[in-house]
């Protein structure tokens, strides 16, 4: 009885800044309703899904934009190194008068 009170604690609550939809109305990825006796899977603490298929292709989508997100800022500090020791060497160049 007592998991009964609780979901329907966080169904009957509202996030801020979105009065008239509840947090646990659909799933993230697919917008399934979501009933107040299914099951639901949580992601990333406030992020409902209504299968373990769901939250698994949702998880696999940010691990993918994260190793997207590492290679560029990885690109861009080896160019930005690259530029500095183009400027670097051309520092060292002396002329004689």
């Amino acid at each position: 009885m007592a998991t009964s009170v609780a979901c329907a604690f966080f169904f009957d609550v509202e996030p801020l800044g979105e009065p008239g939809r509840h947090a646990l109305d659909a799933c993230a990825l697919c917008s399934k309703p979501l009933t107040r006796n299914s099951d639901i899977f949580m992601y990333k603490g406030d992020t409902p899904f209504c299968s373990e298929d769901c939250r698994y292709e949702q998880m696999h989508h940010d691990a993918a934009y994260a190793r997207q997100a590492s290679s560029s800022r990885r690109k861009q500090q080896q160019s930005q190194r690259s530029r500095g020791a183009s400027v670097a060497a051309k520092a060292d160049v002396y002329v004689a008068s």
